[in-house]
């Protein structure tokens, strides 16, 4: 008989491991037998019992929409009878666990494991040791791309690689855009996974590095560098002796053993399919809590994706000053998407509803898992850098470019980024790439670092945690993941206005 998963007891769907032809006779535990009525592929969902049209379907204990139609125990639950029951701003109440939170909060910092990174002055620590290149402006970018290839003959030491971060913004922007443009910047220019930083910039523009410089604060003059290509008669010239000089100050840093509590994780997925809510990404939250456990940090974002399951983290609030804030960051961004004149349950993409997820509560119930279980202890603006230990959440967009760079900027080393579908992209920072399930994992070896597919197999989740744990512990010493070994490295910024 055709395996079949029922995540919560109150479920009237099931996840189907494997294909299902019309006909076929399906084993539920706790239900008994059920005829398919459908073909059924994996990943997508079966009714094991009749649902009334307007009915709420149930999945992880909690509605992901309404039957469109009557649904018989049997048929194959999706797109064309099922449809989300999401609106717009809502009235909240912060209704929580207290002593869970209370419990969760004596475990924070209770373990004690190690890596070896770069100690920076500020007492930061890097897990890489590379040379940045960033652009102020869109105009210079195959200058700086320019730079870092030339540049890469003559790194030397410790130094990982040189690396250009190109982007098409720092002009022609307004409002918060630019804003946003010169906050994002300044957070990667003083990212510890560099060990040195050009700032390149074109001289007329918006953000040019006088304007930008303000923004930095204290930051290590010796480890960043400015070059105004308007002002220089040679800016390849004069570029490469500067990326020189960085390249000598950094290459002979070395790692130190310090503590885990130094590492911040962040936590993406993108390419979801049916399995993702029920592998990878609980199993990132399972990460997400033994970080936290060793003191450490963890950034959930994509807020676009927590709409349908959003009461779940508020009522894990440490207190109602979070619960506000979580408020606020949830129903600005319903009113962001209002304002474009756009629903706010757009989502989920082709390749989601291809793999089995169908509406957007479906797909957020599944993307809210990789924040573990641990209270929330911060809400964090676009581009403002985390300073609490524990469950953070970002304001920034679902789109997969976009928030593994908020993520980065945000203070996080490493991004653990789930997928079911597959991607090659990478962020400033090492992409961590992790497979919902195994036939991912088998056909794309040269993208994915780590099978959570396995769980489908009966492997338990407490042996994945372990060996994924470790996994992290290796790259956070060096170990490189698969998009730094294809030599990938991506950003992009969020662009919410006006282009002049």
């Amino acid at each position: 008989m055709a395996k079949t998963l029922q995540i919560h007891s109150a479920d009237n769907v099931v996840v189907c491991l494997e294909s299902i032809v019309k006909g076929e006779v399906v084993l539920v535990e706790g239900v008994g037998e059920i005829t398919a009525l459908d073909k059924i592929e994996p990943g997508h969902k079966i009714a094991i019992k009749d649902i009334n049209k307007g009915e709420d379907v149930i999945k992880y204990g909690y509605p992901i929409g309404h039957a469109t139609e009557v649904i018989k125990a049997g048929r194959w639950v999706h797109t064309h009878n099922l449809a989300t029951n999401l609106e717009g701003i809502l009235d909240y109440k912060y209704s929580p666990e207290k002593a869970d939170i209370e419990e969760k909060l004596s475990k924070m910092s209770s373990k004690r494991a190690t890596f070896n990174g770069y100690v920076r002055k500020n007492g930061k620590v890097g897990i890489r040791n590379e040379i940045w290149i960033i652009p102020t402006v869109g105009c210079v970018n195959n200058i700086a791309t320019k730079l870092a290839k030339i540049a890469g003959n003559y790194i030397k030491g410790s130094i990982d690689e040189v690396v250009a971060f190109t982007h098409n913004y720092g002009c022609s922007q307004t409002g918060d855009d630019q804003e946003h443009t010169r906050i994002i910047l300044k957070d990667l220019i003083k990212h510890p996974n560099a060990g040195g930083v050009l700032v390149l910039g074109l001289g007329c523009e918006n953000s040019n590095i006088d304007v930008l410089k303000p923004y930095l604060g204290e930051y290590d003059r010796e480890r960043v560098r400015f070059l105004v290509c308007q002002d220089s008669e040679d800016e390849m010239e004069e570029g490469l002796v500067l990326l020189k000089e960085l390249i000598d100050a950094a290459s002979e840093d070395v790692r130190e053993t310090v503590d885990a509590c130094k590492l911040t994780i962040g936590l993406k997925c993108g390419g979801s399919d049916g399995f993702s809510g029920i592998t990878a990404n609980p199993l990132v939250g399972r990460i997400s809590d033994r970080i936290i456990e060793h003191g450490g940090a963890s950034i959930l974002t994509e807020v676009p994706e927590m709409f349908g399951a959003e009461t779940i983290l508020m009522n894990r609030c440490k207190d109602e000053t979070i619960f506000n804030d979580t408020v606020s960051m949830i129903n600005g961004f319903k009113d962001y998407f209002t304002k474009q004149g756009e629903p706010i349950y757009e989502n989920p993409s082709p390749g989601n509803k291809q793999g089995g997820i169908t509406t957007l509560e479906d797909k957020s119930l599944g993307c809210t898992q990789k924040s573990g279980g641990y209270p929330v202890m911060n809400v964090l603006e676009y581009g403002e850098v985390t300073e609490k230990t524990g469950l953070n959440l970002l304001c920034a967009p679902g789109n997969d470019l976009c928030a593994a760079t908020a993520l980065a900027a945000s203070g996080a080393q490493i991004v653990l980024f789930t997928t079911g579908r597959g991607t090659p992209f990478a962020c400033p920072v090492p992409t961590l790439k992790i497979a919902s399930n195994n036939t991912l994992a088998e056909k794309k070896k040269k993208w994915i670092d780590y099978n959570a597919g396995k769980i489908l197999n009966g492997c338990s989740f407490d042996y994945l945690t372990d060996e994924l744990f470790v996994q992290i512990l290796r790259v956070a010493s060096g170990e490189k993941v698969k998009s730094e070994i294809a030599g990938f490295h991506d950003m992009a910024i969020w662009k919410r206005g006006v282009t002049l």
